[in-house]
C-alpha cells in the first residue's frame, strides 16, 4: 500500500459520481474552506476551485468516471490523485454515510498522509487497454453461452458431442439434436449469439493487431517469445502492466497480478488468507491463459506440473507454474531479454 504523504497549501477532496461531485476543501490547518455539492462538468468544478488553485491537491476514490476528472486536472496543471476503492474503508465505516461526509473524510485522509493511492493510468494508453478488456468480456459472455448449450444438452441426455462446439464450424446442426421446439429454440438463439460475438471478436482482434501500434514494440516482440503468448496476449500484459518501474520488486508485480495468496496472521498465528479482490484480474486471466498454452505447447512445461502435481494437487501445480511465468515476464520486461526454456526451468 502506498500512501500520499506531500503537503499542500490546500487539500480538496472530491466525492465523484456521473452527475454530481462533492467537494471539500481543507486548509494546512484543518479548517474546512468550501463544502458544496456541484455539477460532475468541467465549468463548475474550475470555478468553484479557482480561489484555491494556488498549490492545491485533488483527491478522488478510483471508480469508472474518474477518467475526465483526472485530465482535467493535468490539463489545467492541478495535483490530482486516485485512491484506491479497497483500501479507502475509512470513509464507508461510520454510524453516518452520505456524500458530504465521505467528501470530508477523503480530504483528511490527504491531509494526514493516509490517502491509499492507486496508479493513474497514462490517458493515452487507456483507450486501448479499454479495448482489450471489452474483448475480455465479450469471450466471457460467449463462453457463458457455449456452457449453456451443453448444460442443455446434458439435461435432455443427447448424443455425444463428437467435436469441439468451441469452433465455429462445429457448430453447424446442433440445434437438431434436439426435438422439443421450445428446446430447439432456446439453443438456435444461444448459437446465433454465439457466432455473432464470435465473428465481432474476430473483428476486434484484427482491428487491434493491425492498427494498434504497441507503446512498447520491442517488448511486445520479446512476450511473444514465451511459448503460447501470441499478438492479443501480449498486448493485454503489456496494456496491463503499463510502465514495469511502478514495481519496486518481482514479488510486488506477482501480487498485483494475483499470482500470489496474501496471508492474514496475528498473535504468530495464520487465519487465513485475503485481498483476493486486490489486484488486477486482467492480468490474471492473462498468465492463466498463458500457463495453459505453454503447457500445451511445452511437453517440458507438462512434466513440470506432473512434478508437482504429485506433492500439491493439480490446482496449486498450476498456480505455481503460473506464479514462475509471472515472474519470468516481469524479467522479460525489466531486463529487456527475451524468453529461454532452459533457463526458466532451472532456476
Amino acid at each position: 500500500m502506498k500512501f500520499y504523504t506531500n503537503s499542500h497549501k490546500f487539500y480538496c477532496g472530491a466525492d465523484l459520481h456521473t452527475k454530481t461531485i462533492y467537494l471539500c476543501i481543507l486548509d494546512q490547518d484543518g479548517n474546512i474552506l468550501m463544502h458544496q455539492n456541484i455539477s460532475a462538468k468541467p465549468e463548475p468544478f474550475l470555478k468553484a476551485i479557482a480561489p484555491y488553485r494556488n498549490d492545491l491537491v485533488v483527491g478522488v476514490e478510483c471508480m469508472f468516471s474518474w477518467y475526465w476528472l483526472a485530465d482535467l486536472c493535468v490539463q489545467e496543471n492541478i495535483k490530482f490523485i486516485l485512491g484506491h476503492a479497497l483500501y479507502m474503508k475509512c470513509i464507508h465505516g461510520g454510524k453516518s454515510k452520505s456524500d458530504k461526509i465521505d467528501s470530508e473524510k477523503i480530504a483528511r485522509l490527504i491531509r494526514g498522509g493516509n490517502f491509499p493511492q492507486a496508479y493513474l493510468y497514462p490517458p493515452e494508453l487507456r483507450p486501448v487497454r479499454d479495448l482489450l478488456r471489452r474483448r475480455h468480456s465479450l469471450v466471457r459472455y460467449r463462453s457463458e453461452l457455449l456452457a449453456h448449450i451443453k448444460i442443455t444438452h446434458h439435461q435432455y441426455n443427447c448424443e455425444t458431442l463428437d467435436k469441439n462446439i468451441n469452433k465455429k464450424g462445429n457448430r453447424q446442426h446442433l440445434a437438431e439434436y434436439f426435438d422439443n421446439p421450445a428446446v430447439r429454440k432456446n439453443v438456435e438463439t444461444d448459437l446465433l449469439m454465439a457466432d455473432h460475438l464470435h465473428d465481432e471478436i474476430v473483428r476486434l482482434e484484427n482491428y487491434v493487431v493491425r492498427h494498434v501500434n504497441a507503446f512498447d514494440p520491442r517488448t511486445f516482440h520479446r512476450l511473444q517469445t514465451v511459448p503460447g503468448i501470441g499478438k492479443v496476449l501480449a498486448l493485454t500484459m503489456l496494456y496491463e502492466i503499463g510502465d514495469i518501474s511502478r514495481f519496486p520488486t518481482v514479488q510486488a508485480f506477482c501480487s498485483y497480478s494475483r499470482l500470489v495468496k496474501c496471508p492474514k496472521e496475528s498473535a504468530g498465528q495464520l487465519y487465513g488468507y485475503g485481498g483476493q479482490k486486490m489486484g488486477n484480474a486482467h492480468l490474471k486471466w492473462a498468465f492463466s491463459e498463458a500457463t495453459a498454452l505453454l503447457m500445451r505447447q511445452s511437453q517440458r512445461a507438462k512434466d513440470y506440473v506432473a512434478k508437482l502435481e504429485a506433492k500439491h494437487g493439480k490446482s496449486k501445480a498450476m498456480s505455481i507454474l503460473a506464479h514462475k511465468l509471472g515472474r519470468a515476464i516481469y524479467f522479460i520486461i525489466k531486463r529487456k531479454d527475451a524468453f529461454d526454456m532452459n533457463y526458466f526451468f532451472h532456476h
